[in-house]
């Protein structure tokens, strides 16, 4: 292995240390571990059809190709991403072939949610019948991305991002066995750690081309100095469609409704940096305001409003600055979900109630003829009644008693508002009395 780089076609070092048993596996110990679902598959002895759910770059495929040597497997690979209906069959005719000679055969499809219903459809069939035995990889959700008949017939493991620690067994690894010359400075280490994102190909990836880099140099310790003028770091791993995507705007969003500054900063400067629309945030920063601080402090909803249009403005990176001094305002001001909730109550309400008419004292009337069948006959001008408020008037139609969906909650400027929505009734009261 200490000549991969010195040969003109060299073996890319992600695929010279895929692992060969799974003792070699780093990361996934809460699937592989000693008593770990994986590893009683393994020792069980009977293959099973299974979904590998996780990022990019945790050993889905490794996993599966292991499978397969375990078991003394056939193993037929295909990506969803460049096969169809046909090439299902072309590998359904191989396993044909192998279980004719007595072996078994194991398919993996790689990004099983590229593959449309009926595809997915196709590999129904030989899945039950035992002619395969089905391993997917995914990095979606296959709740909502693998056919509810195939998900159910295959049992579902998640894996996740390998840690700095299992990062750096990696390195140690890589060190040992391709470039034991080549010397890393700790922060030069832990940048590259960072950028890889849990993701062990990237990671070697970014060590292959530091190596290359290093030779080119003449450079005998990395530095993280070296590391940033030599290499192109892209932005860390963000599905911008994906659920890695929605899982990062769900926390940004409950780290505000959470009161919490600090972390909803974290979330939002993560999402900027991992490649998420600032227009996108803009649009989700002025959601959070109406719905969960509203009329608590109608302040939040104004400087949402102004941090939208300063980005529209100033564009980035100027504007993101104006987006995350929202972000703080929305974290720290009074919370209310009220209105939204009185909002989703009366919607709800009129979606089943029939259709009611409009009240007669109610009705516009700006002809003689209206006037003259009775529209806005006695109808009280609140301007003209003390405190402004036409005191035991009902504004419901007939028939419907009032509806009291709005609940001010005792925070912010709703205490106030919940005082005099409590004064008014009171003058309600007093006029039924009477």
């Amino acid at each position: 292995m200490s000549d991969l780089f010195a040969t003109k076609a060299p073996q890319p070092l992600a695929e010279a240390l895929r692992p060969a048993t799974l003792k070699e596996v780093i990361g996934q110990s809460h699937l592989l571990g000693e008593g770990k679902p994986l590893r009683l598959a393994f020792d069980s002895g009977r293959p099973h059809s299974m979904i590998l759910w996780g990022p990019p770059g945790v050993g889905k495929t490794t996993i599966a190709r292991l499978t397969a040597n375990a078991f003394d497997c056939e193993f037929i690979a295909l990506s969803a991403v460049f096969s169809g209906v046909k090439d299902i069959r072309d590998a359904m005719e191989q396993a044909k072939r192998n279980q004719a000679n007595s072996k078994r055969t194991i398919l993996f499809i790689d990004e099983i949610h590229r593959f449309n219903k009926a595809q997915q459809d196709a590999l129904l069939p030989y899945a039950e019948s035992g002619l395969v035995t089905f391993i997917g990889a995914t990095t979606e959700n296959p709740s909502f991305e693998v056919n509810s008949a195939l998900l159910s017939r295959s049992q579902v493991y998640v894996l996740k991002s390998l840690s700095e620690d299992e990062l750096k067994e990696l390195f140690q690894r890589a060190k040992e066995n391709v470039f034991p010359e080549l010397d890393f400075d700790e922060l030069a280490l832990n940048t590259l750690i960072g950028y890889a994102d849990g993701d062990a190909r990237r990671f070697l990836n970014l060590l292959e081309q530091t190596k290359a880099a290093a030779e080119v140099s003449n450079v005998e310790t990395v530095t993280a100095d070296f590391v940033s003028n030599a290499l192109t770091l892209n932005s860390r791993r963000f599905d911008k469609g994906g659920d890695n995507f929605y899982d990062q705007i769900s926390a940004l969003h409950k780290s505000v409704r959470g009161s919490n500054p600090d972390a909803a900063l974290y979330w939002f400067t993560r999402m900027l940096d991992g490649g998420a629309d600032p227009k996108y945030l803009s649009r989700r920063i002025v959601r959070m305001a109406w719905e969960d601080i509203g009329l608590a402090d109608p302040r939040a909803l104004q400087i949402a409003n102004d941090a939208a249009s300063t980005f529209e403005r100033l564009g980035s990176p100027e504007g993101e600055l104006a987006l995350g001094q929202a972000v703080i305002y929305l974290s720290i001001a009074a919370k209310s979900n009220a209105g939204y909730n009185a909002f989703n109550a009366a919607k709800a309400f009129v979606r089943q109630d029939k259709s009611r008419e409009v009240p007669v004292h109610l009705r516009n009337a700006p002809t003689k003829l209206m006037k003259e069948l009775g529209h806005g006959h006695a109808y009280r001008y609140a301007h003209d009644e003390p405190h402004g408020y036409a005191a035991g008037e009902t504004y419901f139609p007939d028939g419907l008693r009032h509806q009291y969906w709005y609940v001010p909650v005792p925070r912010g400027l709703e205490v106030k508002i919940a005082e005099k929505l409590a004064f008014l009734r009171k003058l309600d009261d007093e006029a039924q009395g009477e």
